[in-house]
């Protein structure tokens, strides 16, 4: 979900000079709330309607099983939840993260709200819906495809693009064959899926160093 408010681009200026991956997932993150900015005023334009998505609406992190999460955004919330995040919120997600099984809801949701929303995955992201928001258990993608937002592929593929150094692609044509052919998004793997407990215990071996 995100707030129809553009944002402005994370910064950490000495974390981004030690981490070479860390620019090229905000350049892309930016690029992407950009793109989202400009198809929600589409998108209520065209329409009439106003978003519905909204803080302490959580219905479809717990609703979606199979939200998409690229290895780069994997490192990025690794970094972010170890060494970022504070009490008591690094608690209660400390928990949950323990505590998840493959299938269950989101283990960010905490209160309703994303624990990790600076670094949320683009697909968690790009999930907008208008009207009114998501009845409990509802994926309104199936039962009101209208008022779930489309987003802009230009604008996807740009940031997706803009990661692929991350996984040794540089060469421009090489991109756009990674981007067109669909490759790099074999890559991902589901949030959902994903064995959270390893960064649970990696939490606490850095608050015990």
């Amino acid at each position: 979900m995100k707030d129809k408010k553009v944002s402005a681009r994370l910064r950490f200026p000495e974390e981004e000079k030690l981490r070479p991956w860390l620019p090229l997932l905000l350049d892309a993150f930016a690029l992407i709330d950009k793109g989202l900015s400009a198809a929600i005023q589409e998108h209520e334009k065209k329409f009439k309607t106003k978003l519905a998505c909204k803080k302490g609406c959580g219905s479809c992190c717990r609703t979606h099983s199979d939200i998409p999460l690229y290895p780069l955004e994997m490192v990025g919330i690794y970094w972010y939840t170890i060494e970022k995040l504070g009490q008591p919120l690094r608690g209660i997600l400390k928990k949950q993260l323990l505590e998840h099984r493959k299938g269950n809801s989101c283990p960010f949701l905490v209160d309703n709200a994303c624990a990790i929303h600076n670094f949320r995955p683009i697909a968690c992201r790009q999930f907008n819906v208008f009207a009114s928001p998501c009845a409990e258990g509802e994926d309104p993608y199936y039962t009101r495809r209208k008022d779930v937002l489309t987003p802009s592929k230009k604008f996807t593929d740009r940031a997706i693009m803009v990661m692929l150094p991350f996984y040794g692609v540089t060469d421009e044509a090489a991109k756009a064959h990674a981007v067109n052919s669909g490759l790099i998004h074999s890559q991902a793997c589901v949030l959902q899926a994903c064995h959270w407990k390893e960064l649970a215990l990696r939490m606490d071996h850095f608050d015990t160093r």
